[in-house]
């Protein structure tokens, strides 16, 4: 060997001897508590909800217990999954549902998905508000996305308490067809399952350590002798592997349970209810070892409303008083909406409605579809005058109540014109066919009625489920060619709610649905919420 190589040699073999022993791996940190703040199909309830007399939920309200959970646990994301604002009382409604995004903005929200009512008034009208949120928009199954939306990502991570959490959002696959056609542009809504668990490699490929599915699908179904529920949020979370917390939305049930290694939670409509749901990661596993559920009911009398959200919505609060705070009329007592009652049988308010339609334009028959109506009647809309009497704390006590403008626009928040047009026999049957085809689950294609009767039998197939169907008269209907005249939205008349067999172009354009049955209650004065024997389920 070289004297030269040698000495190199040597030396080398002195510095590794003199060299530090290399620093062991840290140990794993310590478990870490992640806690998850979720509300379900908001529908922009800005006020609060008046449930068994006592005041619920609301912006300020939700925002002031929020921010109570935040400062117990600081690892928090604040979720929701899907039709924040659509359908949304006036507060939102009014104005184009601006105060409920800047609401959001306020109450602290994380992220979103998309429901089919963020496409009520079409993409174009939908990139306004995203454009408006601090928080993120979400959803993994939507193609041709970037063509028609800007701002929404199939998913995002969250470093929260050091931990890195992935939410991934979920557009129900039906939603197309619970818009007017166009709405949705170009989108195509895509298989959730094939989405989410592709979402979930990419978000995993990032070092995401937890997973989270924000969807728009829920439990539609209860068996009332069993107890056992059913619906695409159950039918989603059996087919997914991987994900931690599946939050649900969309059909205003609450349910709370373990799924294939999930966590799925959805919760009551409106901010009736949010779940707190808290996560523990274990770094040491690098995986959730416990997940756990508690509902919260959001008492207004128990918190002080959060003073920030009440001066962002104030402004437009002064403004709707002046349009919508007259009283119309006097209702002897409530007219119920909500339990999804009135997307399950026939209810005094969807009769109310249709009867409006009918003799505004003196149509044989009319159908509402469940799914627009959206308050009781009288509704959570405030009034600044409180000497009237209304179902709300901090008026005067009925029954009866004082109607005002302001109900009617929260019954009928959509902005539906009335259509008048002529159907045969068989088309009347095949709508009511499609009316009771989700039963006994709920759906908002069910509709009230007025000027007939039917009969239906639920243990037979779909499709087939029409027994008999009469004129107030007593005259039958026939599943013939004979043609009736019929009142409707122009929501169902141009196919939505997958009633195709309306969209044939036929059709009167009229008036506003809100403008018909506002004028109908002042017509009326007194209105008494009543139930007859429209539809009828054969025993």
């Amino acid at each position: 060997m070289h004297t030269k190589a040698f000495s190199l040699f040597a030396l080398t073999l002195l510095l590794a001897a003199c060299a530090p022993e290399p620093a062991p791996p840290l140990p794993p940190g310590p478990p870490v508590t992640i806690q998850l703040l979720d509300v379900s199909d908001w529908h922009a309830q800005l006020d609060p909800l008046t449930i068994d007399s006592k005041e619920v939920g609301g912006a300020a309200v939700l925002s002031a217990y929020f921010k109570k959970d935040r400062a117990e646990n600081p690892n928090t994301l604040t979720l929701t999954a899907g039709d924040a604002f659509g359908g949304s009382p006036p507060l939102a409604g009014f104005f184009g549902e601006v105060p409920a995004v800047l609401a959001m903005n306020a109450m602290g929200f994380d992220a979103d998905t998309l429901g089919n009512h963020n496409f009520d008034r079409g993409t174009a009208f939908l990139q306004t508000l995203i454009d408006k949120a601090n928080f993120s928009y979400l959803s993994a199954n939507l193609s041709n996305l970037s063509s028609n939306l800007n701002k929404v990502q199939p998913y995002k991570i969250f470093e929260v308490g050091g931990v890195k959490v992935a939410v991934i959002g979920l557009t129900n696959p039906e939603a197309p067809t619970l818009v007017s056609p166009s709405a949705f542009g170009t989108i195509q809504v895509t298989d959730p399952v094939a989405a989410a668990t592709q979402a979930r490699a990419a978000a995993k490929a990032e070092g995401a350590q937890v997973f989270v599915v924000l969807t728009h699908m829920g439990v539609n179904a209860k068996d009332p002798i069993e107890g056992t529920v059913s619906g695409p949020l159950l039918d989603l979370a059996r087919s997914l592997q991987g994900f931690d917390v599946i939050l649900g939305d969309h059909t205003n049930q609450q349910y709370s349970g373990t799924i294939g290694g999930a966590l799925v939670v959805e919760n009551l409509s409106k901010g009736a209810s949010y779940a707190r749901v808290s996560l523990t990661y274990d770094p040491a596993t690098k995986s959730v070892t416990r997940a756990a559920n508690t509902f919260v009911t959001p008492f207004a009398s128990e918190v002080t409303p959060d003073p920030a959200v009440v001066e962002v919505l104030a402004p437009y609060r002064t403004q709707l008083a002046a349009q919508l705070d007259g009283k119309i009329g006097v209702a002897t007592d409530v007219f119920p909406r909500g339990n999804n009652i009135e997307r399950l049988g026939e209810v005094a308010l969807g009769d109310l409605i249709a009867d409006a339609y009918r003799t505004r334009y003196s149509t044989q028959l009319a159908i509402v579809n469940g799914g627009a109506i959206r308050s009781s009647l009288p509704s959570s809309y405030a009034p600044q005058d409180k000497t009237l009497r209304r179902p709300a704390p901090g008026y005067q006590p009925g029954p009866p109540y004082d109607v005002v403008k302001g109900d009617i626009y929260s019954v009928l928040p959509f902005g539906n014109t009335v259509v008048t047009r002529s159907v045969t026999g068989s088309q009347l049957y095949a709508v009511l066919e499609n009316s009771v085809s989700a039963l006994p689950g709920s759906s908002g294609r069910f509709l009230q009625i007025s000027g007939f009767s039917y009969s239906y039998d639920v243990s037979k197939p779909v499709g087939s489920r029409v027994v008999s169907v009469k004129l107030d008269s007593g005259a039958a209907i026939q599943n013939d060619s004979a043609t009736y005249t019929l009142a409707l939205p122009d929501f169902t008349n141009e196919g939505g709610d997958e009633y195709t067999m309306l969209a044939d172009g036929q059709g009167v354009t009229r008036e506003p649905d809100a403008l018909v049955l506002l004028e109908y209650v002042q017509k009326l004065g007194t209105i008494t919420p009543t139930v007859g024997q429209r539809i009828n389920a054969v025993k």
